[in-house]
């Protein structure tokens, strides 16, 4: 029987960040959910990935809500949500790129006489994705990889002396860059139960003052280029191919190489009645019915 290719999915907020990948998946093809959601359908040169890209929108309430939906219909094997991001760190630049060992949500909190309360929450990284992002980017030298935290939260952060920055360097010390959407994304993966879940930010602005004046400079597409070029190159270190539906030899696993016409088992489980026959050294040639 022919075998549906594995699925990745790769989620933007942004129409310039959709380009930016949208530009690496060959054969596109148009798929609307039901609930109105397109994604576009094609394969990713080189691989045997069949990538679904979407362009959800800003924040993380739809990223999740968009998400969830999604993972059910195309039952991906991967999800990465790929975009800009505002740094927090000095020694991280413009075009620079931030992949998350872990996501946080950082509004949450209790009010109280004392002041806010902190109630973090984080979502980490699928381990086999961020580990075929370290070794994708030994080989991109035009790209400077930063494997750390990401903050997500619900404003756009372009005041580096705001109550949310003091609060970020005081709870999330760690977080590199914020975004608005990762968190959403990561907690939609997280509930859908199985699926391996990264995001993968491009450094587009310094959270500051100056956002402006960089977005009008085009560091927002250059960063998001850089994103879709990390994102990709993490799918093709990814390779699906020894997992359950890939294409894999099945020697690999089982001990070695076997052939003839035969229904073979090792490894698997089937029920329900299979007609077949034993043959081969010390074998009556007989038909058996399991």
């Amino acid at each position: 029987m022919p075998q549906t290719p594995p699925t990745a999915l790769v989620l933007t907020a942004l129409a310039l960040e959709y380009t930016a990948v949208r530009a690496h998946v060959a054969g596109r093809r148009e798929r609307v959910h039901a609930n109105g959601t397109r994604v576009e359908v094609g394969q990713l040169p080189g691989s045997s990935w069949q990538v679904a890209v979407a362009e959800l929108g800003e924040g993380a309430r739809t990223a999740a809500a968009l998400t969830a939906p999604l993972i059910d219909w195309l039952r991906p094997r991967a999800v990465l949500f790929v975009g800009v991001a505002g740094t927090l760190k000095d020694d991280i630049a413009l075009g620079d790129v931030v992949v998350g060992t872990k996501v946080y949500a950082v509004h949450g909190g209790k009010r109280t006489p004392e002041g806010l309360l902190v109630r973090p929450e984080s979502w980490f990284g699928s381990n086999a994705l961020v580990q075929a992002a370290r070794s994708a980017v030994r080989d991109l030298p035009d790209v400077r990889a930063h494997f750390k935290p990401i903050a997500t939260g619900d404003v756009v952060l372009a005041d580096a002396a705001s109550d949310l920055t003091r609060r970020l360097r005081e709870h999330y010390n760690d977080a590199a860059a914020i975004e608005t959407e990762g968190a959403g994304a990561a907690h939609a993966a997280h509930l859908s139960g199985q699926v391996d879940a990264l995001v993968i930010r491009g450094i587009s602005d310094r959270a500051d003052g100056d956002k402006q004046r960089a977005d009008a400079a085009g560091s927002q597409e250059r960063a998001a280029g850089q994103a879709a070029a990390v994102a990709v190159a993490v799918l093709r270190r990814h390779a699906p191919d020894h997992d359950a539906g890939g294409t894999a030899d099945p020697s690999d696993d089982f001990g070695g190489p076997y052939g003839g016409d035969h229904i073979d088992f090792r490894g698997g489980t089937f029920h329900g009645p299979v007609i077949g026959k034993t043959v081969g050294p010390g074998h009556r040639d007989e038909r058996h019915r399991r």
